[in-house]
């Protein structure tokens, strides 16, 4: 099968019922300049195999999931696309922003394959890569001389990427059987994230009409101040200078070198040390030195604020987290949580406030009256960091655009059950991939039950893509407002509740 681009040619493959073209580039970009448009290519681009991804460390998820090392290469500005056919019929477009906390992750990643999301709900997938971490999210405008626009944006050049890349869906998916005027965005983690702060960014206007972000809302980004703390970081593990000659050397410097950077500083980020008590954002628990800036330019505001007050109006939002999101990072912390280290880490989240930490803990053990203090922390720092600013993007858009919310509640039986339905949990399901054998090690097994969900969750999203409320089998789900709150909870047999664990809730947003 061939298409014809804007840029050339593409030959893809066919498997499952579904062409496959792997590999487009949709942009190019010389190390921390803004994305251009692809080269022309002469003849038939080979579309059969995937391309490199953004310079990143193996993390610990692909090693859990058996992910081989991937080719990784600077110049990693490509997208795969997933077609039940390339003809006219002009489906709706679902594009994938992949997370990984802005430093991992790519759009090739099997657990991403969308084939059966295309053949199932006939609607074209789009899988893309951008770039991460100090190559994608590195502030440098203010160490170079006025009149040098080499690095004009430097912070949000993985977001700027990403606006390329829908840029590209909107110039050729026709091509591929899509529709350009019905796009869907759709992102989990770092790519929640993003879809929210696309929704916040001018540049993006126009170029999606639909909206899902799962475990990642409005609130992870970063100011122009922290930005610049940052960047004087990384300059300082590199032993650069924070001027415009330190950036002259990064720019010479080696891939292994900058990521080795890169590393020591989100390490460094996870510690308490002196001049970093302002950092008390909403992941103050889940700090992230690579991420959106609020630099006044692609991103004029916090996003938010911006959806608040009616950037994303007409846009449909899906949005939602897992039960037990932070389950996963309480896996790689070992041993009990005394009482008072529990009540002291409490306390950093309600101000000191002794009363406050009181009225929490009893809320949560009232909720959870089996759980231990690992577990009491664990879900304080899932509402935290994920559930409550999920809630808060819901209650921003949803005077302006239907809102639909979730919440993801099957449980892994794996790590001795520890892992429940812990962050990315719900991935494989909405992609319908479950039948990977990383992915059913991950789970703890998988059963007739498991498979029935995922096919609901597929069918959920792509539903929404369809028609901006998502639904399966015979359940619609009610739209969510201010007063029911109704949230669709996917388990086993998916129901709809009203306003789940409404006194916590109740008590996040006092």
């Amino acid at each position: 099968m061939i298409v014809a681009t804007t840029c050339g040619k593409v030959e893809g493959l066919e498997r499952e019922g579904v062409v496959q073209f792997r590999g487009i580039p949709y942009g190019r970009a010389e190390r921390f300049g803004r994305v251009e448009a692809a080269r022309p290519w002469a003849g038939v681009l080979d579309a059969t195999t995937f391309g490199p991804v953004a310079p990143q460390r193996r993390s610990p998820t692909d090693m859990l999931l058996g992910i081989d090392k991937q080719h990784t290469s600077e110049d990693c500005l490509v997208l795969n696309v997933f077609t039940p056919a390339a003809d006219e019929a002009r489906r709706p477009v679902m594009v994938w922003i992949h997370g990984g906390g802005f430093t991992n992750g790519s759009g090739q990643l099997p657990y991403y394959n969308g084939t059966r999301l295309a053949r199932n709900g006939d609607v074209v997938v789009v899988t893309i890569n951008y770039r991460l971490g100090v190559f994608g999210f590195l502030h440098l405008d203010h160490l170079v001389g006025d009149g040098d626009e080499r690095f004009a944006g430097s912070a949000n050049n993985g977001l700027r990427d990403q606006v390329a890349a829908l840029r590209w869906v909107r110039e050729n998916i026709a091509g591929f059987g899509g529709d350009p005027g019905k796009v869907t965005i759709f992102g989990e983690s770092a790519g929640g994230m993003s879809v929210t702060s696309l929704m916040a960014t001018p540049a993006a206007e126009g170029l999606f009409q639909g909206a899902i972000a799962q475990s990642g809302a409005g609130e992870n980004v970063l100011t122009v101040a922290e930005a610049e703390q940052i960047t004087a970081d990384v300059l300082g593990r590199m032993g650069l200078p924070t001027d415009a000659s330190g950036v002259d050397r990064l720019l010479d410097a080696p891939v292994e070198a900058v990521l080795d950077a890169q590393t020591q500083v989100e390490v460094d980020e996870l510690t308490t040390r002196p001049g970093r008590e302002q950092r008390q954002r909403g992941q103050r628990f889940l700090k992230l030195p690579f991420e959106p800036v609020v630099d006044g330019d692609l991103l004029p505001r916090r996003p938010l604020e911006a959806v608040r007050d009616g950037c994303g109006a007409g846009i449909p939002l899906v949005v939602g987290t897992t039960a037990d999101e932070w389950n996963l990072f309480m896996l790689q912390e070992g041993g009990e949580l005394p009482d008072e280290q529990l009540q002291a880490r409490a306390g950093k989240l309600v101000g000191g406030d002794p009363a406050e930490v009181d009225r929490m803990l009893a809320l949560y053990r009232e909720a959870r009256p089996a759980a231990n203090n690992r577990n009491l922390w664990a879900a304080i720092l899932t509402d935290h960091v994920f559930r409550m600013p999920a809630i808060r993007l819901a209650e921003a858009q949803v005077a302006h655009a239907p809102v639909s919310m979730y919440r993801f509640d099957y449980p892994s039986t794996a790590f001795g059950g520890l892992a429940g339905a812990c962050h990315s949990i719900d991935v494989p399901f909405v992609f319908d991939t479950i039948d990977i054998p990383a992915i059913d090690m991950l789970l703890g097994g998988i059963d007739d039950g498991t498979r029935r969900l995922a096919g609901r969750c597929a069918t959920a999203w792509t539903t929404a893509a369809h028609t901006g409320r998502p639904a399966h089998d015979d359940l619609v789900w009610p739209l969510y407002d201010l007063d029911r709150r109704s949230t669709c909870i996917l388990h086993r047999d998916p129901e709809v509740r009203p306003d789940p664990e409404g006194d916590i809730r109740a008590f996040w947003n006092g």
